[in-house]
């Protein structure tokens, strides 16, 4: 069921725009490296110079055909060119060479998991489409005597737009679905990922409603960077749209941008429709045909999907999914669990330390699996040494810090600590039987059927033995002892 606000539904649809990871631009030779100087990667084709041709870049083709397989979509065995017309400085030839009626990819779908509340819940948000497309120019606003300035590098970098329907419900759910897609985009090696450069870039459909009531009008907020400013983007904005609301007002669907240091939206201009654009196909690109030959060959040359891989860890380590969905994150980090799960032989120990400790410390330490300094080596050499007792969970985290702030050999560092599990149940005995003659009062209360007086026993013998006690076999001992 929605979350309501203020009595309001919130619904939240999304367009991303994927930059493709080809080596020059959709329809034209031209490099797409990023950084160069203002026009020095813009061809004629790139300026719109009269008598150039467009030609269809292969490699930006594959790259749909991938991301269609990845999220189960339909790929169109036709699909058509279209002109998108509008007229902003920074596009030369006046309109953008996109796809309308006939996209490349069709349907599908993005699933992730969500906390909510005390619940761990599995969403799915449907894809309406993903459609290939020329990226625009770029606007520069610094002062050229007055004047701003037209950077054309950009001009007809292949980009991957990906339309879902409106099936969020919250800024959470808005946020985990972009970071679920751009894991996506990343991992099978369509596009780079990269927000800031502009790579990733996502707009998202915001409006609210009364429960039951038809879709509201929705405002646009165009190209969020960053996966923490999409959501100060939406919350403000449900917030504006109810207050409009509420005061009397009606909404107007407009596009507008987030202001990262005010925490507010700006309407920039009025939101178009299809109609606006005058869409009709491209007369200088033929429709684009894919065979069924070429889909199964590109399929057959993918990397294992995040999803495919996480149903593995279900059934080959026998991982709740939760866990094999959160451990396939990245590629990196799944291939640190197999590591680590296969040389250790415990994969279940093993996720538990990735998603806590590792997890714990490489977000404290702003860092990414790749650059943890505990190896995945090292960490299975710790759990070895929890799962033959040889030292507790407590002892474990003391060894794991070590490895994480100098690093070195377990075994060493467990020798030179002193913190080997005491073996000797001699020794044990006689620690509980002097712990059991100085509490018995919590003997007593236990004897009388208060099992929780046990922890009031277990807490003193760990402190006698120096944490040295398997707590395991101290539970067994003191049982045993007291009847």
């Amino acid at each position: 069921m929605s979350k309501l606000i203020q009595g309001y539904e919130v619904v939240i649809g999304f367009e991303t725009h994927a930059q493709l990871s080809t080596n020059s631009k959709i329809f034209s030779r031209a490099s797409v490296a990023f950084g160069a100087e203002p026009n020095t990667q813009a061809c004629a084709l790139d300026m719109a110079l009269p008598g150039t041709l467009p030609v269809m870049n292969k490699a930006a083709v594959e790259r749909a055909i991938q991301f269609g397989l990845a999220v189960n979509s339909h790929i169109a065995e036709r699909s058509v060119f279209a002109r998108k017309n509008y007229f902003y400085p920074d596009l030369p030839k006046g309109y953008q060479i996109s796809q309308f009626e006939i996209p490349v990819v069709q349907g599908g779908e993005v699933s992730f998991f969500l906390e909510e509340g005390k619940e761990t819940v599995r969403k799915t948000v449907r894809l309406v489409r993903a459609h290939l497309e020329e990226d625009a120019g770029k606007s520069l606003h610094e002062d050229f005597i007055g004047q701003s300035g037209i950077d054309l590098n950009r001009a007809g970098t292949p980009l991957l737009e990906i339309v879902t329907e409106p099936d969020m419900r919250s800024s959470d759910e808005a946020v985990a679905y972009a970071k679920e897609l751009h894991k996506i985009v990343t991992w099978i090696g369509i596009c780079d990922g990269n927000m800031q450069e502009g790579s990733f870039r996502c707009d998202a459909n915001v409006s609210v409603r009364k429960p039951g009531q038809p879709l509201g009008t929705r405002r646009e907020i165009k190209n969020l960077n960053s996966f923490k400013f999409m959501q100060q983007a939406i919350d403000f904005e449900v917030r504006w749209q109810i207050e409009q609301i509420e005061d009397g007002r009606t909404i107007q669907q407009a596009t507008v941008l987030f202001n990262p240091d005010t925490g507010e939206t700006r309407a920039m201009r009025t939101k178009e429709d299809s109609a606006d654009y005058r869409y009709f196909p491209d007369p200088d690109l033929p429709p684009l045909v894919i065979g069924r030959d070429w889909v199964e060959r590109v399929k057959g040359e993918m990397t294992e999907l995040p999803r495919v891989m996480a149903e593995r860890f279900v059934k080959d380590y026998g991982l709740p999914e939760y866990d094999a969905t959160t451990l396939t994150q990245s590629k990196a980090m799944a291939a640190y669990f197999e590591a680590a799960a296969k040389a250790c032989g415990q994969p279940k120990l093993a996720s538990n330390w990735i998603m806590g400790e590792v997890s714990r410390r490489l977000n404290a330490a702003d860092i990414t699996i790749e650059q943890a300094p505990v190896s995945a080596a090292q960490l299975a050499a710790l759990i070895g040494r929890i799962s033959d007792n040889t030292i507790s969970n407590s002892a474990a985290r003391q060894v794991f810090e070590v490895l994480w702030t100098g690093g070195g050999d377990v075994d060493a560092i467990i020798e030179a600590k002193g913190l080997k599990q005491m073996d000797d149940s001699g020794e044990l005995e006689k620690i509980i039987d002097e712990v059991l003659a100085a509490n018995a009062k919590n003997v007593e209360e236990y004897k009388a059927g208060n099992a929780k007086a046990l922890n009031g026993l277990v807490g003193p013998i760990m402190k006698a033995s120096k944490g040295k006690a398997n707590p395991a076999q101290v539970n067994e001992l003191l049982k045993k002892k007291l009847g």
